[in-house]
């Protein structure tokens, strides 16, 4: 019998390919992320079973102790709140860090990265919003933090990520999302070195849909896998 894991998994697929041929879009220009938080084990599982090659995390120590009993068969991608202290685990652990907003942050993974002798791919966080209560550089500093941060020769700026307000209608997170695709198409109109635009990482449960019109490469689907968790703020 099919497992409500994988089984929601399909259904989100199947809702990601309609948008992408709304769109005009490839279903291949789309990856679904599966997140994780607060996730058992055995579910998240499930999820790699089903096909789903990106899992989400939070937590730095949380995800450490699912990588070491779950393993690198798929990618793992940071998605929390990263502290610089935190950086040197980070950097082993995760195929893509989502969440770097400041330079002070960027510098310290470069230097763990650089003493692991690897190069860390990142995407740069930005609160499109403007809500205190959400991480990310604010969008009108957001081009002189990708500046700043291009030379680190041991990062690579690989894109973007965002997470708008939460809205009861989805159409309403839609010009969020294309304020983060102009912002990436202005990043490949001023052609930075070192500096690629290949990711946009938008679009959660309550959303990802619209996100996939307006542009998503990644959409970070939590609740539409894996059901309501105990935690807030988890979408």
């Amino acid at each position: 019998m099919e497992s409500t894991v994988s089984a929601n998994i399909a259904r989100v697929r199947d809702t990601i390919a309609e948008a992408a041929l709304r769109s005009g879009r490839k279903v291949s220009d789309v990856r679904l992320m599966a997140v994780t938080k607060t996730v058992d084990d055995e579910r998240i599982m499930e999820a790699i079973e089903a096909g789903v090659d990106i899992i989400g995390e939070s937590y730095v120590q949380e995800a450490k102790r699912k990588i070491e009993k779950m393993g690198k068969s798929v990618e793992w991608h940071m998605i929390g709140y990263l502290q610089s202290n935190k950086a040197k685990y980070a950097v082993r652990l995760f195929d893509m860090i989502h969440s770097v907003d400041r330079f002070d942050l960027a510098v310290e993974i470069d230097r763990r990265a650089r003493a692991a002798g690897m190069v860390t791919s990142i995407l740069i966080e930005v609160n499109i919003s403007g809500e205190k209560t959400k991480s990310g550089i604010p969008y009108s500093e957001a081009m002189p933090l990708i500046r700043a941060v291009a030379p680190l020769e041991h990062l690579s700026i690989r894109g973007l990520m965002t997470m708008p307000p939460w809205f009861d209608d989805p159409e309403e997170a839609r010009p969020y999302f294309v304020k983060l695709r102009a912002l990436r198409d202005w990043v490949l109109e001023e052609r930075i070195d070192h500096v690629e635009m290949r990711e946009l990482s938008m679009g959660m449960s309550g959303d990802y849909q619209v996100a996939v019109e307006e542009g998503a490469t990644i959409v970070r689907v939590g609740r539409h896998i894996f059901g309501e968790r105990p935690l807030r703020g988890v979408r």
